[in-house]
């Protein structure tokens, strides 16, 4: 299989953001789910969920990078085209992922301020205060939808992962290569 041509790929940055955020995203969902290892209170079950926020506010950060570089350059088309219902069930989820992409960690930020009043900063003592005051019930319902939306989005991000495997082995497409 040979490499394509630039104009047959998303941009370099592109492509570097999407496979760096996945990373970070993945990393993000392991470290989560990891912390139950851990004993309640200690520094290490601490530092594991302060580095999923973290990933959470990197992630965050990037996503504007990343929204600006797809402004940036025109995505490369499809070869074949896309037809019927698969064009709009291929906007609405990449609308979907970018969603998450900010709405997840915003909620994670929000969780934070509003249950602590600041945010720890990991490995030492400092934090960053809320600008407003804590509200432990209503940061009690943003975790809740952070956890539900994080849920919601394993099955989001599986889709993506199977559709790409669809289109690149069923269809045999260029929708994978672009991003290779």
């Amino acid at each position: 299989m040979s490499t394509p041509s630039t104009t047959e790929r998303y941009s370099y940055k592109a492509r570097w953001f999407h496979w760096v955020m996945a990373g970070l995203i993945v990393l993000a969902y392991i470290l989560i789910l990891s912390r139950s290892q851990f004993a309640k209170g200690t520094d290490l079950r601490t530092l594991v969920v302060q580095t999923h926020f973290w990933m959470g506010i990197v992630v965050l950060i990037m996503a504007f990078f990343r929204v600006a570089e797809r402004r940036r350059h025109t995505p490369p088309g499809i070869t074949p085209p896309l037809e019927g219902v698969l064009r709009p069930a291929a906007t609405l989820s990449h609308y979907a992922l970018y969603a998450f992409l900010f709405v997840q960690p915003l909620l994670g930020l929000f969780t934070v301020l509003l249950e602590r009043g600041a945010l720890p900063i990991p490995l030492t003592s400092l934090s960053i205060p809320a600008p407003f005051d804590i509200s432990k019930d209503t940061a009690e319902n943003l975790e809740h939808l952070h956890v539900l939306l994080g849920t919601i989005f394993y099955y989001v991000i599986g889709l993506h992962v199977v559709a790409a495997i669809w289109h690149h082995f069923v269809r045999k497409d260029n929708t994978v290569r672009r991003m290779v």
